[in-house]
C-alpha cells in the first residue's frame, strides 16, 4: 500500500500546483505538457486530470479518516496507521 499512497498523494500534489498555476497565471501545467492550451484538453489530459480525481478521492477514504482520529499517527506505510 505504501506505492499507492506515495502515487495518490504525487498526483494530488501535481494537481494542487496545477491549480495553483491556473489561479495565479492562467497558466494549465498539464495542458502545456501536453501540447494544449489554456482550457482545452485531449485524451491524455483528461486521463491526468481523471487521476488527480481519483487520488484525491481515494487519499479522502484512506489517509483523512486516519487523520481525524485523535489516537492515530498517520503513516504512508498503509492506509491506517495507529499508534
Amino acid at each position: 500500500m505504501k506505492g499507492l499512497n506515495v502515487l495518490a498523494l504525487l498526483l494530488v500534489i501535481v494537481g494542487a500546483l496545477n491549480w495553483g498555476l491556473v489561479a495565479l497565471f492562467e497558466w494549465d501545467l498539464v495542458a502545456e505538457l501536453f501540447g494544449e492550451s489554456f482550457g482545452t484538453t485531449n485524451v491524455v489530459t483528461r486521463i491526468v486530470y481523471g487521476l488527480v480525481g481519483l487520488a484525491g478521492i481515494y487519499l479522502a477514504v484512506t489517509v483523512l479518516p486516519a487523520m481525524l482520529r485523535s489516537d492515530s499517527h498517520v503513516s504512508f506505510d498503509s492506509p491506517r496507521t495507529t499508534s
